[in-house]
């Protein structure tokens, strides 16, 4: 069964080419163009890992996150950022963010760091 990620993003095109990378990779993948949307996705599909760009118009990846773990303390969630500063690193590290994938135009550590997120997943879903 293909593991399936949720990535939140307001920049249409970046979602539109890690759709493409994702799926040539062969995962299942959801998108959202907003936190609000995201936690709506979270409830109905039920992803293995969540990719969350931490710069976002509105309710951001922080505020996003925190409501993430407020109804689930353990599915996998990485940050996602072209630039951040080092407060909001540590905040997401304080709220529990599994990790961080910086966006780059060569998106080959970024899936690797996705493989590795989700061999964590299945963890979750079996525990």
């Amino acid at each position: 069964m293909k593991k399936k990620i949720l990535v939140v993003d307001d920049e249409p095109d970046f979602l539109k080419i890690i759709t493409m990378r994702l799926e040539a990779n062969n995962y299942q993948v959801i998108t959202a163009p907003s936190g609000k949307e995201a936690l709506k996705k979270i409830k109905q599909e039920k992803p293995d890992v969540v990719l969350l760009d931490i710069l976002m118009p509105k309710l951001d990846g922080l505020e996003t996150l925190k409501k993430i773990r407020a109804q689930n303390k353990k599915l996998p969630v990485y940050i996602i950022t072209a630039f951040s500063t080092e407060e909001r690193l540590k905040l997401a590290r304080k709220l529990s963010a599994s990790g961080f994938i910086m966006k780059s135009s060569n998106l080959k550590k970024e899936l690797e760091h996705i493989s590795a997120a989700l061999r964590m997943s299945d963890r979750y879903h079996s525990s």
